[in-house]
């Protein structure tokens, strides 16, 4: 499969898409595991509804998308928390798309981005459930540490050192 990453606008259909694919998978695994449910489909559109992605749009953000002939299969996104460090966020490929390379190569470019803005560290935070994420991360050259934020949702906190890959 060849896979082409390119930055696109956050307020653009193909991330509205792609984040609706997302919320809607991370937030089923969810309440599956914790409740016995799905998503409540009034909850799920508010919180779609909610996320406007101003956090991905540049100078101090970007949010990638991973093509495969010609169709979306995934997203990352990353945004300058400050001068020094980014936060890696909304990694997702589609299902069908899974085990052919895109998630490593969107991690990679929303790395390169972040150096781009001036970012030396990578962090970010991810769930218990969320078990190929973690594993990927891993892969990656992120290490896990203590927490840097209170995300009710947040389990696993990650850095990377974009300087050397390894953790600062």
């Amino acid at each position: 499969m060849i896979w082409n990453v390119a930055p696109e606008p956050a307020d653009s259909a193909v991330a509205a898409a792609l984040w609706r694919d997302y919320y809607t998978e991370v937030s089923d695994r969810y309440y599956l595991l914790h409740e016995g449910r799905r998503t409540d489909p009034d909850e799920l559109e508010r919180e779609i509804g909610a996320a406007t992605g101003d956090d991905l749009a540049p100078p101090k953000g970007r949010l990638l998308v991973a093509w495969c002939a010609g169709e979306p299969g995934g997203s990352a996104g990353v945004r300058l928390l400050d001068a020094d460090t980014a936060e890696l966020t909304r990694v997702f490929v589609r299902e069908p798309l899974r085990g052919k390379g895109a998630a490593p190569l969107l991690v990679r470019a929303a790395e390169d981005a972040a150096r781009a803005m001036g970012a030396v560290r990578m962090i970010l935070d991810t769930r218990n459930d969320l078990v190929e994420a973690r594993a990927l991360y891993a892969r990656l050259g992120y290490a896990e540490t203590e927490p840097h934020n209170d995300d009710v949702y947040a389990e696993h906190w990650f850095a990377k050192d974009l300087r050397s890959g390894d953790l600062n």
